[in-house]
């Protein structure tokens, strides 16, 4: 894993899961519900397709679905927006699953969202919730928008860059590697 900052750029990671190249970078927001920096992380894995799960902050799952709710019961918009984030569709086309090995201070933080409840039983081993749960001091909060997430065979994590610290950059990255070496142990190459 290695770590610059190049040119008046924002820092970069990268790196190597399961000889599967992965980057993290620090830049301009992407998202509207980012305020500051953001932080993003991408990895093509080669897994399977056909599956789907996210992990989402339960803070912007809970702002994102009123937005949805919102813009489906304003009565002046005819259409959805076609610029709707990825994320606010997934809320529409994906169940929330949930079960009991997990904490209940995991769920209250964090909801998991797939296309079937044994992809993210699949994905989500004991490391990757574990480190989930323990960002280091100081630590972003519950509110701070998080999501990772597997679909067409990449993972991506982003995330408001907050606190601006290396060590959020860094804990970042072991949960998005975690993220990786789950879905490369769990789904068969695509």
């Amino acid at each position: 894993m290695s770590f610059t900052a190049p040119g008046g750029k924002g820092p970069t990671m990268q790196g190597k899961v399961g000889g599967k190249a992965w980057r993290m970078e620090v830049g301009r927001p992407s998202r509207n519900y980012i305020m500051g920096e953001e932080l993003r992380a991408r990895a093509e894995l080669g897994i399977t397709e056909d599956m789907a799960a996210m992990v989402i902050s339960r803070p912007l799952k809970d702002a994102l679905e009123k937005k949805a709710y919102s813009m489906i019961t304003d009565t002046l918009q005819t259409t959805a927006d076609p610029n709707l984030p990825e994320e606010m569709r997934w809320l529409a086309m994906y169940d929330e699953v949930g079960w009991d090995s997990l904490p209940p201070e995991f769920w209250k933080r964090y909801a998991i969202l797939s296309d079937k409840r044994e992809h993210a039983l699949a994905w989500m081993d004991g490391n990757f919730a574990e480190l989930l749960m323990a960002w280091p001091d100081p630590a972003p909060t519950a509110e701070v928008p998080f999501i990772v997430a597997l679909m067409r065979g990449k993972c991506y994590l982003r995330m408001e860059y907050l606190p601006p610290e290396n060590s959020t950059m860094e804990h970042a990255a072991k949960i998005f590697t975690a993220a990786c070496e789950g879905a490369l142990n769990g789904f068969p190459p695509g």
